[in-house]
């Protein structure tokens, strides 16, 4: 009787803890499961010592059942067949089909990446100096990181990627001077969660610092406990790949190109496929694919682009069209700094600078030359993320804030066209 009461209790121990598993990190699981965010979190901190755990009382009911004949036969079976389950298809789907590029990403000439990217295909941009990268989303939606040993412009940057945000953010993969050894891990509130292998912390992606750094009690934005413990964002920017052309006929491309291992070659197509699918519905479908929100704002439609600036503990964002209604510039102030947010249609993108001159702006171009002086990009910028995704970490956003009631400008053209 011991015997096999030892067995039934070791298989429901291992079985309960790979469905947590499954549940959490499955990652497509969520179509189907509600996951709480802390149950997510924990198991991200903890996930080598649960699968240990479970895995262990896996073989303990293994050794019973062979060695003293405890339990029935076709019952081992059946836990082999959900064990295999409930815990591969996670740890591959993560691990493998979610393997990051975080330091070998290989970046190619437009006159190659023309090939793979269309033209008018949004791709995410980050520059320093004479040195430009384009990351198109359709290439970047797997590995989620991309980044290499040689660096933006000798700058240790990295681009990192959300599908289900439709958010890429560039980020210095360092904490207070100590590199972060990231992972993709899962994904909440349509967002992604990292996490520096290192501390074993999970790092909300639109954030960009560990859990543990959460400042307890904020106001408006969610912060780190100090400003240094978290990844320092690069100024990131979304345009027309026909547009990254024109501006940077020397700049480079991320494309994620095939492995040459069979096994991986397949289990990408597969990845993609399934991502592809997921992500298409995102695009099209008002409520969210994964349906693991915690907060709701109607104000806008759920999969409205918006693109939205924090400083400090003050957010706002703005849409396309409100700019374009506009004349195609507005300013704003947010957390104290002046703000100019532009659409250059020559180069189809939409910019956010600060405005330090204390005049209000009228022109400004892609490069950020203004009627007052040239601008400089904000690194906060979260261009084009879904409006359910941004007001469900920053619920207290404003929308389309300016400075004062807009007003027609019979005289402003497009501003290319009267770039210097």
């Amino acid at each position: 009787m011991l015997v096999h009461l030892l067995f039934y209790v070791s298989l429901v121990v291992s079985l309960a803890i790979g469905f947590v598993y499954f549940r959490d990190l499955g990652d497509v699981s969520q179509m189907l499961l509600k996951v709480k965010r802390d149950n997510m979190i924990r198991f991200i901190r903890h996930e080598y010592r649960l699968i240990a755990a479970g895995l262990a009382a896996f073989v303990v009911a293994t050794l019973v059942h062979f060695a003293l004949d405890g339990g029935a036969g076709w019952i081992w079976w059946v836990g082999l067949v959900l064990v295999a389950l409930l815990y591969g298809f996670p740890y591959v789907w993560v691990h493998l089909g979610l393997r990051n590029q975080l330091n070998d990403a290989r970046f190619f000439p437009i006159s190659e990446a023309r090939t793979l990217v269309s033209p008018t295909a949004p791709v995410l941009v980050i520059v320093n100096g004479d040195h430009a990268r384009a990351h198109p989303d359709a290439q970047i939606m797997r590995p989620h990181l991309a980044g290499d040993d040689k660096g933006l412009g000798g700058e240790d940057v990295v681009m990192t990627y959300c599908a289900m945000a439709n958010l890429g953010q560039g980020y210095v993969p360092a904490i207070e001077g100590k590199r972060l050894n990231l992972d993709v891990l899962a994904q909440h509130g349509n967002n992604l969660i990292l996490r520096d292998n290192d501390t074993g912390e999970p790092i909300q992606h639109i954030y960009g610092f560990r859990e543990g750094d959460r400042a307890p009690d904020t106001d408006g934005p969610a912060c780190p406990v100090r400003p240094a413990a978290q990844m320092t964002p690069w100024p990131t920017f979304r345009m027309t790949f026909r547009g990254f052309q024109k501006a940077y006929p020397e700049g480079e491309v991320f494309l994620n190109k095939p492995s040459a291992n069979p096994f991986l070659r397949m289990l990408d197509m597969v990845t993609e496929i399934t991502f592809g699918w997921g992500i298409g519905r995102q695009h099209q479908e008002d409520a969210p694919v994964m349906p693991n929100m915690e907060r709701s704002d109607d104000r806008l439609l759920n999969k409205t682009l918006v693109w939205g600036v924090t400083i400090g503990t003050d957010a706002a964002c703005w849409t396309d069209d409100f700019i374009v209604e506009n004349n195609w510039l507005v300013n704003a102030t947010v957390g104290g700094r002046d703000l100019v947010v532009q659409i250059d249609p020559k180069f189809e993108s939409l910019g956010v600078w600060y405005n330090d001159t204390g005049s209000h702006v009228t022109r400004c171009d892609f490069w950020g030359n203004s009627d007052q002086g040239q601008l400089t990009r904000v690194e906060t910028l979260r261009a084009g993320v879904f409006w359910h995704v941004w007001s469900e970490f920053f619920p207290h956003t404003d929308i389309n804030r300016v400075n004062a009631p807009a007003t027609p400008d019979v005289d402003r053209v497009p501003p290319h066209a009267e770039a210097v």
